[in-house]
């Protein structure tokens, strides 16, 4: 006997596959991020653009100036001002390292130890972003007035026989002495390092404390270990967000310092408002973006980081 199979049924063509939907809304991120292209822009990269072709320049302001490109302006400018640029870089690089001093246990104390005040804490922080920066340079001027407390109680101690050896202030005075701008740029700039530290320390995990301790480490060896490397992200960002801006002050150096505290901001300030030699504050400003562009990559190698608060 023979066993019949019927036949399977003939399969019916495959449907040809729908067309993928269109992706709605593809170009909204772009026009989200447009506002913000438009304002760097406009209010970044034409302004850098015109002061680069100013740098460039020659004539005088009755002449007008002409784009010659006399790149000898940067030369003359560095070989001449390069006193104020070095001046520049230890005072900020001082300010920051005393914000780091006294901004890291205020961070930790913030992020560890304060509890319930560190709402508290965090306001009297920024409380100096409440008045104006003008507002609270001026304030230092009574602070270290000739005769003043403060100054009274440094001879005292006998602090200005170590800071006029250093070299940081003149007799029994304070103001207009590089020990008196570097107060200010302290002062002014300890907030920005504060925040970032205190950003970077909140994020740690506590148990990794709590496991540092299990393993009978004592608490600078946990500080050491533990707390300061998972910190880095701050502390990198802090003396950034700190030296920068200090490097490139001049309102601490004309209030508080003299003719001889002059930073390379002064110099700037007076060729474009006093002077009027455009070409050269233009050439300045340059060299001291490009100087601050070099150190910071330097140091953001050097620091082993690529995570920033």
């Amino acid at each position: 006997m023979s066993t019949l199979t019927e036949a399977p049924p003939p399969l019916a063509p495959e449907a040809p596959d729908p067309e993928p939907p269109k992706r709605r809304g593809r170009f909204t991120p772009y026009w989200l991020l447009l506002p913000g292209i438009l304002w760097l822009v406009v209010f970044f990269a034409l302004p850098m653009i015109y002061q680069a072709s100013t740098s460039v320049q020659t004539g005088s302001l009755e002449e007008g100036y002409k784009v010659t490109w006399h790149f000898a302006t940067y030369w003359d400018a560095l070989s001449a001002y390069w006193p104020q640029f070095v001046r520049s870089v230890l005072y900020a690089g001082t300010a920051t390292i005393l914000c780091l001093l006294l901004g890291y246990p205020l961070a930790y104390l913030i992020a560890f130890r304060a509890g319930r005040w560190r709402n508290l804490i965090m306001i009297l922080v920024i409380a100096p972003f409440f008045t104006s920066f003008l507002i609270r340079t001026l304030a230092w001027k009574t602070i270290l007035a000739d005769g003043g407390p403060v100054v009274g109680a440094l001879n005292t101690l006998h602090v200005l026989d170590v800071t006029n050896w250093l070299g940081m202030t003149a007799g029994d005075r304070v103001l207009a002495t590089p020990l008196a701008v570097v107060c200010g740029l302290t002062y002014n700039f300890l907030p920005f390092m504060i925040l970032p530290l205190y950003t970077s320390l909140e994020r740690i995990d506590g148990r990794l404390h709590e496991a540092a301790g299990d393993l009978y480490a004592r608490p600078s060896t946990t500080f050491r270990k533990v707390t300061f490397p998972l910190s880095m992200p701050g502390v990198v960002s802090g003396t950034l967000l700190t030296f920068i801006p200090a490097a490139g002050d001049y309102v601490n150096a004309d209030l508080l310092g003299s003719t001889d505290t002059r930073m390379v901001g002064n110099v700037i300030q007076t060729q474009f408002l006093r002077v009027l030699d455009y070409p050269t504050a233009a050439a300045l400003s340059f060299i001291l973006m490009a100087a601050i562009l070099l150190m910071v990559t330097l140091y953001i190698r050097r620091s082993g980081t690529e995570d920033l608060v």
